[in-house]
């Protein structure tokens, strides 16, 4: 599958759970007319442009709902314009890992070159251990300098911790065996002393041998 291809896909999922959440027909219209105005794609420059400062306009308009921001920073982001950001790194920590997944999957492919940083402060941060999932496994992706250095300070505070929040232990885990990094070994010889981790060591261990 194409990057193009999968971006398609990527959007028809997201289009499909946002027309599940809408209730009335005024939502339904509104919806309406964003889907009508991201498929209209005709014309030259000038119209591009037109059409994308309006899917801009709609990040930053007053009592927007929040689906019809992400489907705006989707369409934008995957079109490489950088005025999508910070709306992707808002829904990136959002309660909801289903969007944080779809926006990790835009960010992956924005370039902008503040992701890493925020992915690393939004992983790296103890508050928000419970919503780090998906900006530990954006890193990873990323392979940018700040990859290594937040995986490894979130996985040796997990190990520390009373509540080791497994799934994202796991994801630094396999995040550091995918980089490849040997500052990385100490901390994976740790884990792999926990049961729910020992698999996952084993195997980002023997990557970096």
């Amino acid at each position: 599958m194409t990057g193009t291809e999968r971006a398609e896909e990527e959007f028809r999922a997201l289009v499909k759970r946002v027309r599940a959440e809408l209730v009335t027909q005024a939502e339904f219209a509104s919806f309406e007319r964003l889907l009508a105005l991201v498929r209209s794609r005709d014309g030259g420059p000038p119209a591009r442009r037109a059409r994308r400062d309006e899917l801009a306009a709609i990040l930053t308009a007053p009592e927007q709902p929040l689906w019809a921001r992400e489907i705006a920073a989707f369409v934008l982001g995957a079109e490489g314009d950088r005025r999508a950001f910070e709306t992707l790194i808002l829904l990136l920590n959002y309660r909801e890992p289903v969007r944080c997944a779809t926006a990790a999957f835009v960010l992956a492919r924005l370039g902008d070159p503040r992701t890493a940083r925020a992915a690393a402060a939004l992983a790296t941060n103890p508050l928000r251990t419970a919503y780090a999932l998906h900006p530990v496994r954006l890193l990873t992706e990323l392979r940018a300098p700040e990859s290594v250095p937040a995986l490894l300070a979130t996985l040796e505070r997990l190990l520390a911790a009373r509540d080791h929040c497994w799934p994202v232990a796991r994801a630094c885990v396999e995040g550091l065996g995918a980089l490849g990094d040997r500052r990385a070994e100490d901390a994976l010889v740790a884990a792999r002393e926990h049961e729910r981790l020992r698999a996952a060591a084993h195997e980002a261990l023997a990557r970096l041998a």
